[in-house]
């Protein structure tokens, strides 16, 4: 099958020279994934609206490229935005119908649109940012199964093949787990690369903004683009980015990359599966030229219960007068279980954890001084059954909310640059995740290595 025939199974980077020199017009490449949408997502349910005014975007750029006004790489190319980063020309509902937010673009969504992007659509997502499965939408590899949360909607949409890429945020992990259990790559940028101005918050010290793509290179493009000052989000570093694209550029090499490997936390529980997985991973890293470096980090095994007391505090906070005027009638009971389970958490008890996560910035802090980055898998497990609540790894039952987020919740509370991609399946062809994690604006090294080791493994996953 010719990319002409089917361009959605192509990555941004492989689109980037058919759209500049005019073998594949934005309308086109359009067309196809709306095609794609309207065949799959009835089952996927991975978009919740669809843009009304992409087909004209796309026609603008289709002209601007004839005219030789190229922006770049995103230009013409299909994006999903996650339902709580506000659109202009769509309406946000950050996963929770009846909720009104104003229609302007948030500062990740504009720098998009100035960089020639058509947001086709706004996906699916966990209900106000929370919770690990996003219903009712299913995972494209095992319509049974769940993409994972709060982003679940871009996972599946990108995994499938709806959209070249999608926007998601990640508070404990919401980018990286849907990007393992869907098979595709998220990226977790360092806390305040990428302005949060114009997202739905969920824990204003936790939330990070990032990409989901078909690939490295794709996800390094995306980051690029969205970097950058933000008067809106008080948390911004204001620097832009330049560079991540070659770092993620074909060819990347890890000679002498020190990759640190901390069996203690990343290394436990996990399932057979996965194990051999990310095992083989470690491995094509050591044979590309990496060499590894054992360390320790026991203060890990704490680190759960402080993060979900800033998140739940967080929240709650944000929360505080819709509990308090009693408008909760439209939340799900998950979510309003956990928002209103804030409310236990003392302010004692707030600081204790603050406390705790300055404590595991030192320790940190001194391990990237010996390492360049920190590999293991994403997750100990797969994609679990939809409406499952407990799953069972080495005869152990451990709740799916407490176990999905167990690998990637650190670099949260840490504020530091985290890539998921596919690093092999298990035994029903669920996909597995690897994650590589990085210093502070570290993202250079993150992004190499990861397109090195999607390269060794044979390229992208591919999508459908």
């Amino acid at each position: 099958m010719s990319a002409a025939d089917a361009p959605w199974r192509l990555s941004i980077a492989e689109l980037v020279p058919l759209i500049r020199d005019g073998a594949l017009s934005p309308v086109d490449l359009l067309d196809a994934y709306l095609e794609r949408i309207g065949a799959l997502d009835g089952a996927l349910h991975s978009f919740v609206h669809l843009n009304a005014h992409a087909r004209a975007a796309a026609e603008a750029a289709q002209a601007e490229i004839a005219a030789g006004r190229w922006r770049g790489p995103l230009h013409g190319v299909p994006i999903g935005v996650k339902d709580n980063h506000l659109t202009a020309d769509m309406p946000t509902t950050a996963g929770a119908p009846g909720e009104a937010f104003p229609l302007r673009d948030a500062t990740a969504v504009a720098r998009l649109r100035a960089a020639g992007a058509v947001l086709i659509g706004k996906t699916r997502m966990h209900q106000f940012a929370w919770g690990m499965e996003t219903p009712p939408t299913a995972n494209p590899r095992d319509l049974s199964r769940v993409p994972g949360g709060s982003s679940g909607g871009s996972g599946a949409a990108v995994a499938a093949g709806l959209c070249a890429a999608a926007l998601g945020s990640d508070t404990g992990g919401s980018i990286r787990i849907p990007a393992s259990l869907c098979g595709c790559v998220g990226l977790k940028p360092t806390f305040g690369l990428i302005g949060r101005g114009g997202i739905v918050p969920h824990s204003w010290s936790l939330d990070h903004a990032g990409p989901l793509a078909a690939s490295v290179a794709d996800a390094a493009l995306l980051t690029e683009a969205m970097a950058g000052p933000d008067p809106d989000d008080p948390g911004c570093a204001g620097l832009a980015a330049p560079g991540l694209a070659a770092a993620a550029a074909p060819g990347a090499s890890v000679a002498g990359l020190r990759v640190g490997v901390c069996h203690r936390h990343f290394f436990e529980g996990l399932t057979p599966a996965v194990e051999r997985a990310a095992d083989a991973a470690l491995a094509a890293l050591v044979a590309a030229g990496a060499r590894i470096v054992e360390f320790d980090a026991p203060e890990l095994s704490v680190g759960l219960g402080a993060i979900f007391a800033i998140e739940l505090a967080s929240s709650t906070a944000w929360h505080d007068r819709r509990l308090r005027e009693g408008r909760v009638a439209g939340f799900e009971p998950d979510v309003r279980l956990l928002v209103e389970m804030g409310r236990l958490v003392s302010g004692a008890d707030y600081l204790q954890a603050e406390r705790y996560r300055r404590r595991l910035g030192e320790v940190f802090a001194a391990r990237f001084a010996d390492v360049d980055v920190v590999a293991g898998p994403t997750l100990p497990l797969t994609a679990w059954r939809m409406g499952e609540r407990s799953v069972d790894i080495g005869g152990r039952s451990e709740s799916v909310l407490a176990v999905s987020w167990r690998l990637t919740y650190p670099w949260n509370l840490l504020g530091l640059p985290a890539l998921s991609l596919p690093c092999g399946v298990d035994g029903d062809g669920l996909p597995i995740g690897f994650q590589i994690a990085g210093p502070a604006f570290g993202e250079a090294a993150v992004l190499r290595a990861g397109a090195a080791l999607e390269a060794a493994l044979g390229g992208p996953m591919a999508r459908g």
